[in-house]
């Protein structure tokens, strides 16, 4: 079953306070805090989808530059007459095949 988020309404503006239920999709949304009884409504949240290529996994990856190059990483880039150019590190500026 879906976790679904709510916030308490006052004078039909919310008020910064938050819930979660776990109910099933087929129950209607709730119109009023189980406890207290205020008004609710329920807020749509983007999914939090993490993975291999999510914004996270890509920021933490070796794959980016900077922080290669802040390990001691050299970094080389195939160039189209078959040499490859540095882009950045230490080491020859050039490699040829």
């Amino acid at each position: 079953m879906p976790t679904y988020v709510y916030e308490v309404l006052k004078q039909g503006k919310p008020t910064g306070e938050r819930f979660e239920v776990v109910q099933p999709m087929s129950d209607p949304p709730l119109q009023k805090h189980p406890e207290s009884g205020k008004p609710v409504r329920r807020v749509i949240l983007p999914p939090n989808i993490g993975g291999r290529y999510s914004d996270g996994a890509m920021n933490r990856s070796m794959a980016n530059d900077g922080k290669l190059d802040k390990l001691g990483f050299t970094k080389y880039v195939k160039s189209g007459d078959g040499t490859y150019e540095k882009a950045f590190g230490s080491g020859p500026k050039n490699i040829k095949k």
